[in-house]
């Protein structure tokens, strides 16, 4: 479960706060189709849509290089390639077409703005240690709060609560399956409820103060589902043994070793915003990002994507009712946030999200395969990113601390 694993440990280690992936950087794709296109029936362009598709796409392509307010190449300097404001402030990043094609033809006649951000960008010349030393406080001090309120057998036994209120007044049984299910469904509804009242929170409340509300109760649910799952994942009814026990060794290590590499890879598909732990902390403001590059390429929902990988490799191991169960409703929720998250973006962006919805698409490669996305050349360079080794190191720490997971865990006596 990468949505509750690694992004609400990500909270767990915060909770309260923007991102080092925040400014955006230039992307590698220029000379491909800067196109107007036809939404729902209705031109998205917001000059008034010619008869002409090209002409469509010349008007699209010049109101988003003035949205993105793209200045003249006398403004910028050249860097390896890509051409870079001069000011370090400046949020606008462009990219020429001739660093793609090694040609020496003139940039200003190729060049445009990135429309949405640019994943998993990290630059160490960006941050700032005062940040990071609010980010290592608050960290600390909403993973304290956390452990006393719900978990610590001398804090106020908040999660006990929560358990005792599913078990004794919700489904009126132990059962792990069952309890696992009930509780990942309420941590469903208070997560993308919460998501959902965001855009009307924000204006009354600030961002800052509605990603801590947002922490605060998404967290000790997160990490009680989490918990219980580690604690219960091989009890419940036993409807499948992917291995014999009493079979061949190297059956069962070829097994382990194919989902154990399904698993590293659902850790790829993390949404670009779990990197932004300044943001999740809400150190720097937080931000709904539209993500352009990277991992959407492929999909526009990576999180449902890895997901869906990681649940089917813990299943299949594991061949429990209580796997299945848990597996059920991470993934019903994950469809389901195809669905909202969309919405939330489109409301947010409007047009220019249109603009990346019909570059992109929910299953994976759907869109490269039907042209609608060219990757650049140099596409792996999207993934030689500080975040992505951080991930890849994590996902590898976690899978050697299941044994203390699993022992931490075990002290809730749940």
């Amino acid at each position: 479960m990468p949505s509750l694993v690694f992004t609400m440990t990500i909270m767990s280690m915060t909770a309260f706060t923007e991102s080092f992936l925040l400014t955006p950087k230039p992307t590698t794709r220029v000379t491909d189709n800067v196109r107007a296109f036809h939404h729902h029936g209705r031109c998205i362009s917001s000059s008034p849509c010619s008869a002409s598709p090209k002409d469509d796409i010349e008007q699209e392509g010049q109101r988003r290089r003035r949205q993105a307010g793209q200045r003249s190449t006398r403004d910028y300097k050249t860097e390896g390639g890509a051409l870079f404001p001069d000011s370090p402030t400046s949020n606008t990043r462009i990219w020429s077409s001739s660093s793609l094609q090694g040609s020496s033809t003139d940039t200003s006649e190729t060049t445009r703005a990135l429309v949405g951000d640019d994943a998993a960008y990290f630059s160490l010349s960006d941050q700032k240690l005062q940040e990071w030393i609010y980010f290592t406080i608050a960290t600390g001090s909403v993973l304290a709060f956390v452990a006393w309120f719900w978990f610590l057998p001398f804090g106020l036994h908040g999660g006990d609560a929560f358990l005792q209120l599913i078990q004794t007044n919700m489904i009126g049984s132990t059962d792990p399956a069952t309890t696992s299910f009930a509780m990942l469904c309420i941590f469903a509804v208070a997560h993308s409820g919460l998501a959902g009242l965001r855009t009307y929170a924000e204006p009354v409340v600030g961002p800052r103060a509605w990603r801590v509300l947002f922490a605060l109760v998404s967290l000790p649910l997160a990490l009680s589902c989490i918990s219980y799952f580690v604690n219960h994942a091989h009890e419940g009814v036993q409807l499948w043994q992917l291995v014999d026990p009493a079979g061949d060794p190297s059956v069962a290590t070829a097994w382990h070793a194919a989902l154990w590499m399904v698993n590293f890879i659902s850790f790829l598909f993390l949404y670009p915003s779990s990197f932004n732990l300044l943001e999740i902390a809400a150190i720097q403001t937080p931000q709904l990002h539209l993500w352009e590059t990277g991992i959407i390429r492929i999909t526009r929902h990576p999180q449902a994507v890895g997901q869906l990988l990681w649940c089917l490799a813990h299943t299949a191991w594991l061949g429990t009712s209580t796997a299945v169960a848990t597996s059920s409703v991470l993934i019903a929720h994950h469809v389901f946030a195809t669905y909202h998250g969309d919405r939330r973006l489109a409301y947010r962006h409007g047009a220019d999200f249109d603009y990346i919805k019909s570059k992109t698409s929910i299953f994976p490669f759907q869109a490269i395969w039907e042209g609608r996305q060219e990757l650049p050349v140099d596409y792996w360079k999207e993934f030689v990113r500080g975040p992505y080794l951080v991930v890849v190191a994590g996902t590898i720490g976690a899978y050697l601390a299941h044994p203390y997971m699993q022992a931490g865990a075990a002290l809730l006596h749940w």
